[in-house]
């Protein structure tokens, strides 16, 4: 599997900020020793890939640094020249990594599923919407002309919503912490939402159902699945409480609906912010084996908590 990694470039945060940027490094160092995964550096998104989704007024403001201080605190990252390079080659990552799916069944963004992103405005710590990039791409290429987006983050992904509703270009598939960010919701098309401390024969009974009607629904050409390791119940800002087991059977779940129909999958990794950082990392790093078909899984990162079984 060929696996785009947009860790090459840093961005400076303050100390103590929640964000996990030394996530993504320590991922592709892990992964990129397995025979099953090639892992190549991603390339930035131009403007013109970026105004797929994105309003040139934003999108001007956003690479000058013009932000107002109402959308610094919305984004949740400080601005800086490489927050908007980095941003850029997550988006290149989605993008490349679908057309490579289609070609040969799977592919991945070891990042990516930046949902919070709408076409006017960043947050939740998501810039650019690297989805809706993707999915605009490929339909105006004629590569596609449906696209399911399976978005297993657990939250809400309003900024895709808000950018795909209402016409013909995807379903939108959410499973999402029903108290959870974001607090204004967006509908999508086909969705649930959780209780607090929802464990794992709830959730994965959910996303069975809902993947079933999503697929009644619509015959997708590709599938953008946002793996996100945020249900985690390990995860500072999740709020469920799936298992490492029960994430990855969402993942296998995931996986075996799209194979039964022939749907290529363009896997991104979306959020994750476990304490210790390195629980997210394994659970990463089972999510890519998974989809690699590396065989007899893998073990965990140094420091988290256990094994990661493929």
């Amino acid at each position: 599997m060929i696996a785009l990694a947009h860790d090459a470039v840093a961005y400076p945060l303050p100390e103590g900020h929640r964000f996990p940027l030394g996530r993504y490094a320590r991922l592709r160092r892990h992964v990129e020793t397995w025979p099953e995964v090639e892992v190549r550096d991603a390339r930035a998104a131009t403007d013109d890939e970026l105004l797929r989704a994105h309003t040139p007024a934003y999108l001007a403001r956003a690479v000058a640094g013009a932000l107002s201080p109402r959308e610094r605190a919305a984004l949740g990252l400080p601005w800086s020249p490489q927050l908007v390079e980095r941003a850029r080659r997550s988006v290149g990552a989605t993008v490349d990594a679908a057309g490579i799916a289609l070609r040969q069944g799977v592919a991945a963004n070891l990042g990516g599923g930046t949902h919070h992103a709408f076409p006017d405005a960043g947050r939740g710590f998501c810039m650019f919407n690297d989805v809706v990039c993707a999915v605009r791409a490929l339909r105006e290429a004629g590569r596609v002309r449906h696209v399911l987006v399976v978005d297993l983050d657990v939250h809400q992904g309003d900024g895709t919503h808000a950018a795909l509703a209402g016409g013909d270009e995807a379903t939108c598939l959410s499973v999402n912490g029903g108290r959870n960010y974001p607090f204004r919701r967006v509908p999508g098309d086909v969705e649930a939402d959780l209780a607090d401390g929802t464990g794992d024969d709830e959730y994965l009974a959910t996303v069975a159902s809902l993947l079933d009607r999503a697929l009644r629904r619509a015959a997708p050409d590709l599938c953008v699945y946002l793996a996100g390791a945020d249900p985690y119940r390990g995860d500072r800002l999740g709020r469920l409480a799936l298992t490492r087991e029960g994430l990855r059977a969402r993942d296998a779940l995931v996986r075996d609906a799209m194979r039964a129909r022939g749907v290529p999958v363009c896997l991104t990794l979306a959020g994750g912010y476990a304490d210790p950082i390195e629980d997210t990392i394994a659970i990463n790093a089972a999510t890519v084996a998974l989809f690699a078909g590396r065989a007899g899984g893998t073990e965990a990162p140094p420091g988290a908590g256990g094994s990661v079984a493929g």
